[in-house]
């Protein structure tokens, strides 16, 4: 497993928008295979919101496709996800992802508010 930092959550209004990273904080030795980004809502599972592999290939939740955008630079590597048109829905932990070497890796998690 891999050391993820995750960085960005915060509160903010319906409507508006915030950026999350994720870092991976060590020296790595193969390449990243694919890094995404899950959520857990208060009293939920935690559910899956986007991921992009190596090749660039993006997926998407339904409940933010259109909304959210995820990235990958491959030299870092990072991840980034630009959340835009926040509803209070999207209030949740998000959790940064990777799958490193046939090994899946968690950040720490990052509290994201939004209110109406």
């Amino acid at each position: 497993q891999v050391q993820l930092i995750e960085s960005g959550g915060g509160s903010v209004q319906a409507g508006g928008s915030l950026n999350l990273s994720c870092e991976v904080a060590e020296r790595i030795f193969h390449p990243i295979s694919r890094m995404g980004w899950y959520r857990q809502p208060p009293g939920k599972e935690r559910e899956f919101i986007a991921n992009i592999i190596r090749a660039g290939s993006t997926n998407y939740a339904a409940s933010v496709k259109g909304r959210f955008t995820i990235s990958l630079l491959i030299t870092k590597p990072t991840t980034t996800l630009q959340m835009n048109s926040l509803k209070p829905e999207d209030t949740a932990v998000y959790y940064c992802n990777v799958l490193y070497n046939g090994d899946s890796s968690w950040g720490q998690g990052t509290q994201v508010t939004v209110s109406s």
